[in-house]
């Protein structure tokens, strides 16, 4: 029981007034009085009330305090659950529920997802509810990643329960499928006039591929070079980002396709359907073929290209490695890399720049060396040289084809003798030339682009390119997007259209939380937010609060994280996470 009262203390010359706060708990017999708050002194109080009896006023505020507190009680008061010792829990009956959802279902409805699904339920004749397909959909990709199958399980663990069978998702993947341009569209437009607006002057692009757990190539899934190195067949995504890290398009394709031919025909589906005309498309060297290097310089578009420096031209690449000519924004004077001061020029970038014509485009292209990136290339070297010479210590006589960033490749392997002849064993060792070779590039790092801005401000776009990377890392690891499980290529296109999807309303809700907090803690604090049913009564929390589970409910404007949520609450705040 909560009772406030007026307390007075006073000196020799004042009496100041106080509310305090009486607080018994009838079930331990502790009883708690805390002051509260200073409501003034008693010479203050009649200059403010004109004269009026400040102790008069001050029993009026108090009343009215304890009136308020009695109709808050009379709103919510306390539930009292009764649970017997002695009788069963009723055979397959659910208690557990997940309300992590409630989240990401607060930024999909924001997003007008429920509205698009609708549209697309216009156009078709179908009598399954699309829109709980698809959210559902979204929400398991996220919460519980897995396959259709299970996600069809996995669906009945959220607060609401689905109206869905399986053989209602994979008719809704066809429909979904069928509607993936429109629903992108769909997607942009609601998200630039519900929720925010979309920096789509810069777009960064990437492409990526994904394996299924099959043997046999067809349709889609083809035998390319697989990103994991694995010998089944892929299919290739491409993906674009705004400016904010927000996805913005994407495109899947035979995982035969060289990954270069797939920019032209996404970036001209969101010229037609986005209304996007004039922007920056930047991408890594892997996609910066001469013709979509061309495609981008015109129709007020601009790009900003990685360029590998061990492919420049030996003339260029002599000039980007001199010592001297180097520049540092905001000054006036050249510098010499061989001379530069640790101490004051370790943060520093500094830069070189000319133009180019390569296959009749005139484009710019930008050295930057960084004493800091140098260090660290090397760090990374040192550790890759180490790991090696453990290899050769090992004896490791099966080496596979080794990448670019993989140790394997400092290991040389002799097979032969100095005479020619064949050698009784394999003889392994470190590769100094090609540890020489990486060494000249340390720090060095060039970019190509037509545009004619500052040199600081195309190296902040072009360092942007971490998030798309970190996109895809969080449809694979997190999403699990791959393997893929399915057959069909409609069916594989639509899985890939609710990856999209989930990753754009993650990207939200990451925006929303004021990126404070790692895709891993959001997606195990989501997946761990479980309720205890108490019949009748209401949902009882299962997880831990936390700072991530506070900001989640400061940014949402509802809270699931009292001691129990009566049903009443819950119902309200289910009816909150479908607003617009």
């Amino acid at each position: 029981m909560v009772v406030f009262k007026l307390t007075v203390s006073r000196s020799k010359n004042s009496a100041s007034l106080y509310v305090a706060k009486s607080v018994y708990i009838s079930e331990t017999g502790v009883h708690t009085t805390k002051t509260i708050e200073k409501l003034g002194t008693e010479a203050e109080l009649r200059k403010k009330l004109n004269g009026r009896d400040p102790y008069e006023w001050a029993r009026e505020y108090i009343a009215d305090l304890n009136r308020k507190e009695k109709e808050a009680k009379a709103r919510k008061p306390d539930i009292l659950i009764k649970y017997s010792q002695t009788k069963q829990i009723p055979k397959g009956g659910q208690r557990s529920f997940n309300g992590g959802y409630l989240f990401l279902q607060r930024v999909y409805h924001a997003l007008g997802l429920d509205k698009v699904s609708a549209q697309i339920a216009g156009r078709h004749r179908f009598a399954y509810d699309l829109d709980s397909i698809l959210s559902r959909l979204v929400y398991s990709r996220i919460i519980y990643p897995s396959s259709k199958r299970a996600a069809c399980q996995l669906s009945k663990r959220f607060l609401e329960q689905p109206n869905f069978d399986l053989h209602h998702i994979y008719r809704g993947l066809e429909i979904i499928a069928e509607e993936t341009e429109f629903i992108q569209a769909e997607l942009y437009r609601r998200s630039v006039a519900g929720l925010a607006s979309r920096n789509t002057g810069v777009l960064y692009y990437d492409c990526t591929n994904y394996f299924f757990e099959i043997e046999q190539a067809g349709g889609l899934k083809q035998y390319g070079c697989s990103k994991e190195h694995r010998p089944n067949p892929i299919v290739q995504m491409g993906l674009f980002l705004d400016g904010d890290g927000v996805p913005l398009a994407f495109s899947v394709t035979e995982g035969n396709q060289n990954e270069q031919l797939a920019l032209k025909p996404l970036e001209q589906k969101i010229l037609a359907d986005f209304g996007l005309a004039k922007f920056i498309v930047c991408t890594d060297a892997g996609l910066s073929s001469l013709a979509n290097r061309k495609f981008n310089d015109m129709g007020g578009r601009s790009f900003i290209t990685a360029q590998p420096m061990k492919k420049l031209k030996g003339y260029l690449k002599d000039w980007a490695l001199c010592a001297g000519g180097w520049r540092l924004a905001g000054a006036g004077e050249t510098y010499d890399t061989g001379g530069l001061d640790r101490d004051k020029h370790f943060d520093k970038v500094f830069h070189k720049e000319r133009w180019i014509n390569d296959g009749g485009l005139s484009q710019r292209l930008i050295v930057t060396f960084s004493l800091k990136y140098r260090d660290y290339q090397r760090k990374i070297r040192e550790g890759q040289v180490s790991r090696a010479e453990k290899a050769i210590r090992a004896g490791a006589a099966k080496l596979r084809k080794a990448g670019q960033n993989d140790y394997r490749r400092f290991i040389v392997k002799t097979s032969v003798t100095a005479d020619g002849e064949v050698a009784k064993k394999t003889l392994l060792n470190l590769d100094g030339g090609q540890i020489a070779e990486e060494e000249l590039y340390d720090g060095y790092y060039a970019v190509c682009t037509n545009l004619e801005d500052e040199v600081a401000e195309i190296v902040a776009i072009n360092k942007r390119r971490w998030e798309i990377e970190e996109s895809f890392r969080i449809m694979k690891q997190e999403f699990k997007a791959r393997p893929v499980y399915l057959q069909r290529d409609d069916r594989i296109k639509a899985h890939f259209t609710t990856c999209f999807i989930s990753l754009v309303i993650f990207r939200y809700l990451e925006k929303l939380l004021g990126e404070k907090h790692t895709c891993g803690e959001i997606v195990e604090t989501l997946r761990g937010m479980d309720f205890l049913e108490a019949k009748g009564d209401g949902y009882i929390p299962a997880y831990t609060r936390s700072d991530l589970t506070d900001d989640l409910h400061a940014a949402f404007g509802f809270h699931t994280d009292y001691e129990i949520v009566a049903n009443r609450q819950m119902k309200a705040i289910l009816r909150k996470s479908k607003q617009k």
